[in-house]
């Protein structure tokens, strides 16, 4: 069985010590969409990277202090993005983030449980 809908993906590019709350903010993240049922969530850890201010982030053993990159990949329909990120709006983070959005299709396959 196959299922097409549309959807949106939000992005986020984070800092791995970044916090919300006393936790880490991806794990703060993941645990908040789990409990308001979100469609799907990821997060990936990268190897490099840098933003803004170009300070170059990596994953180097040798390093006794890391901020790795994070992604967070959050799908779902625009509603639920939207009330993601009103209601991110109001955590106290330390630390920054960059979000990025587009409109995604969506192909499911297997059977709906």
């Amino acid at each position: 069985m196959k299922e097409e809908t549309q959807a949106v993906l939000l992005r986020m590019f984070i800092g791995e010590k970044d916090k919300c709350d006393g936790q880490t903010l991806y794990e703060y993240i993941v645990q908040y969409l789990a409990r308001n049922h979100y469609a799907g969530v990821t997060v990936l850890r990268g190897i490099a990277g840098f933003g803004k201010a170009s300070k170059v982030h990596t994953a180097n053993i040798l390093e006794l202090s890391t901020d790795e990159p994070i992604i967070i990949e959050i799908v779902d329909t625009q509603e639920k993005i939207e009330e993601f990120k009103a209601a991110y709006d109001t955590w106290k983070v330390s630390g920054s983030a960059l979000i990025t959005e587009e409109k995604i299709k969506v192909i499911q396959y297997g059977h709906k449980k």
